[in-house]
């Protein structure tokens, strides 16, 4: 997820790829075998280098358990990863949802979930990340289904498969 920050998804999958081949595999020990420029050949910047480090050392050092999150209701495990300098909201919700299938995650600071509420509702703005926040609890516990259904018709949407405005509202 954290390769993903700010990048597009093209871009974020040739540097992981690059990461994978490189290094053997992605884990804690071999991100640590790496100094931070070591990291920057692969298509890391600086930032994302030290905040892989970060999370790799709180693996291992027991400070944030990856495996043990599961067991974590969903603001407590919010709470450990965005404890870990480089992990915000945005990468622990997104963390959360794709990799545990945690169902109630909604990162609403993703500008292409603001955006394709924008699109599907015809407004000229956008609802800025407080504001979808909000939004989006009329949608629990299912805000992860809410969102996954948002990028599907953002990406049609992009891709000029579908052209029309929706109305979503709450149950």
């Amino acid at each position: 997820m954290v390769v993903e920050q700010q990048v597009s998804v093209a871009s974020a999958a040739a540097i992981w790829a690059r990461l994978e081949a490189g290094l053997g595999g992605v884990t804690p020990e071999t991100i640590l075998s790496q100094d931070e420029a070591g990291l920057r050949r692969f298509g890391l910047s600086g930032p994302k280098a030290r905040y892989a480090q970060g999370i790799a050392n709180a693996q291992l050092s027991g400070d944030v358990n990856l495996v043990e999150l599961k067991a974590l209701g969903d603001d407590d495990a919010v709470a450990a990863l965005t404890s870990i300098k480089g992990v915000g909201r945005w990468t622990a919700e997104t963390y959360l949802m794709f990799c545990e299938g945690r169902l109630d995650m909604f990162p609403a600071g993703d500008i292409a979930l603001q955006e394709a509420l924008r699109m599907a509702e015809g407004a000229d703005v956008r609802l800025q990340e407080k504001a979808l926040y909000a939004r989006a609890d009329a949608w629990r516990p299912y805000r992860g289904v809410a969102a996954h259904m948002l990028w599907a018709y953002y990406g049609a949407v992009k891709r000029g498969e579908i052209a029309l405005s929706i109305t979503i509202t709450a149950p």
